[in-house]
This record gives C-alpha cells, structure tokens and sequence, in this order.
C-alpha cells in the first residue's frame, strides 16, 4: 500500500498546485490514499466547506488541520458534520470535531488518521503523548496502518512524537513550521518519519506570506498585514510504502512538484 501525505496548503497558490498536480501524482505512483493539512487553505488561515470539497475532489481523502483552523467560522461545523476532516486530538472536550479518522482506499483496505498537536510554543492543549496512546487503543481494533499528523512548532516535540509512536503506526509527518527538513527516514520499528514535511504553497515568501510585508513586520515590530505570497508555487509532500497487514514502512521518499508562474491569492 502507498499513502502520501501533504504539507500545509497555503491559500489558492496551494489549493491550485494540488488541483493541477495530485491526480496525475496519484496515477504515476500508484497512490491508494492521499492526506493533507488544511489549516491555511483559505486565504492563508483557516478552511471552508467548499474549499474542503474542492480538494476532495482533487484527490484528497483526508484533510488534517491545526490550531489555525477555527480562523473560519464556517470550520466549526466542516468539523462537525465531515468525519474525513479532523483537527488535533488532544483539543479539550467539547471542540468541534474529531481527532482520528478511519477510511477506506479503492480496494477497500482501512486507513486511521490521527491528528495531534504539539504544546512547546503554542496553545496549553491536553498532553499530545497520552492524546496519541487513547486514540491509538481505539484505531488498533480496526486497522495497523495508522498515519499520524504531528502539528507542532518545535522540531524536539516532532522527533520524540515519532519515537514515542515508533512501532505503533506506519507514520508520523510534521507539519505547521512550513519549512521541509531532509530527515525523513523508516524507524527501527518500522515507522516513517519527517519533522517537517514542508508546506504546498509559494515558496518565493515566509513561509508562505509576502516577504515585503513580513520584512516590515520585523523591522518595525509593528502589527502589519501578512498576504499569501504567490510566486515559486510547490507541492510538498512524503510518499509512504507499508505492508498492508502489519503496517511497517517498506520504503520512504519525500516528494515536490513545481508548477511555473505566479498565483494569485484571492483571499477566500
């Protein structure tokens, strides 16, 4: 079986290299289920009901998210009533939505998806540790390929969440810093990992914003705009071979597409 999972979509410059590029991506190497984090699809921050739609019909089958996917109101009930859209697990109780998925591929095998977010820098969530462990009791009943989102800032946070869950699932990818590392690799006990799968989206930017407008930010410390940058756009994602029965990772390889010209983002 082969997943591949994708970076942060960043506004339309992301949501249009996916529309343009994933299917053939998905015929050439044979991919049975694709997973992508959603939180900055709309406008840079946040995701709509269409827009989910829009990437399910290019061929995403899971959207996973992060803390910036309540930046939309109309995401509070996406997470709701679309069981194929989680946020992280380790939310309190009573956030909107799930934290874990299970879905089929075209020939009928179950795949879990699990969302976590990291704590060091960002929100005072629940422990994403023990998040992942109860959530891991009840995704095992049914499958052994798991894939697991890690949302975090820190790169430490990353790299210990795929050593806690080495064994447990088939991957744990990093997603939300936006810049890809070139650390992916199969653990001894057969998990794939990468800290940072990197986002899909302008890459001539700040991560993912107009490096005018961040620049000036720096410079004068001052609250400035931020816009989805739109030039230099790419896919980012990692391409995941596992044994369908136990679920260990067979083989690993990060994977980038690039289309030409600029993309402009119209804020939705």
């Amino acid at each position: 079986m082969k997943f591949l999972v994708i970076g942060d979509i960043v506004g339309r410059p992301g949501r249009v290299i996916v529309e343009r590029e994933l299917m053939k991506l998905r015929q050439e190497r044979g991919i049975d289920l694709v997973v992508a984090n959603c939180e900055n699809a709309a406008g840079g921050a946040g995701v709509t009901p269409r827009i989910a739609d829009d990437l399910f019909r290019c061929g995403v089958d899971v959207l996973t998210s992060g803390n910036h996917v309540w930046r939309k109101k109309e995401a509070y009930e996406l997470l709701k009533l679309d069981p194929r859209v989680i946020r992280p697990a380790n939310y309190p109780d009573g956030a909107p939505g799930a934290g874990s998925a299970i879905v089929e591929t075209l020939d009928g095998a179950k795949v879990g998806v699990l969302n976590l977010m990291g704590r060091v820098f960002m929100e005072p969530l629940d422990c994403p540790f023990r998040a992942a462990e109860r959530e891991l009791n009840r995704l095992k009943m049914v499958t052994s390929v798991i894939i697991v989102d890690m949302h975090a800032e820190a790169t430490s946070e990353k790299v210990a969440m795929g050593w806690f869950l080495d064994g447990k699932v088939s991957c744990v990818f990093g997603t939300h810093t936006h810049i890809p590392t070139a650390d992916e690799r199969i653990l001894p006990k057969g998990t794939a990992v990468i800290t940072d799968v990197g986002m899909t989206g302008p890459y001539d930017s700040v991560i993912g914003r107009r490096v005018d407008q961040i620049l000036e930010r720096f410079l004068s410390s001052l609250p400035m705009r931020s816009e989805v940058a739109e030039g230099n756009v790419q896919l980012r994602g990692l391409l995941v071979e596992v044994h369908p029965k136990t679920g260990k990772a067979l083989s690993v390889e990060r994977i980038t597409r690039v289309i030409d010209g600029a993309i402009r983002d119209t804020g939705d």
